[in-house]
């Protein structure tokens, strides 16, 4: 690849680092929430711009969704136990989200509901 300018060459050589950096931030939430003890089994994919979790332990199931399209952001929680919903909540960002705000939302939730389950 050759460049013109010699600022270029900079500014390709951080956009590669941010995404290095990117990457390695994201296979450390996808390890840390399979590290998690007490038997939640933790789930976390990729659904476009955004994310999805599933938590789940025994008969509850938690679950979140970061839908990120160019005009804005919707987050939907919900909580369930066997087939009862305890809560089922959603909110809509009049922005969309970066992947640094979806990848920290993800990670929030997942330490909350770790934190709440080992309360009980």
């Amino acid at each position: 690849m050759t460049f013109d300018r010699p600022y270029a060459v900079g500014l390709w050589l951080l956009l590669r680092m941010t995404f290095v950096v990117w990457c390695v931030s994201v296979a450390g939430l996808v390890v840390n929430a399979a590290s998690a003890g007490d038997d939640l089994q933790i789930e976390v994919t990729q659904k476009g711009a955004g994310k999805q979790v599933v938590i789940s332990q025994g008969a509850k199931e938690w679950f979140m969704l970061v839908d990120v399209t160019p005009e804005n952001a919707v987050v939907i929680r919900q909580e369930k136990e066997h087939d009862r919903y305890l809560v089922d909540e959603s909110e809509t960002h009049d922005r969309p989200m970066s992947a640094a705000e979806v990848d920290s939302a993800i990670l929030d939730y997942v330490n909350s509901v770790k934190a709440r389950s080992q309360k009980k």
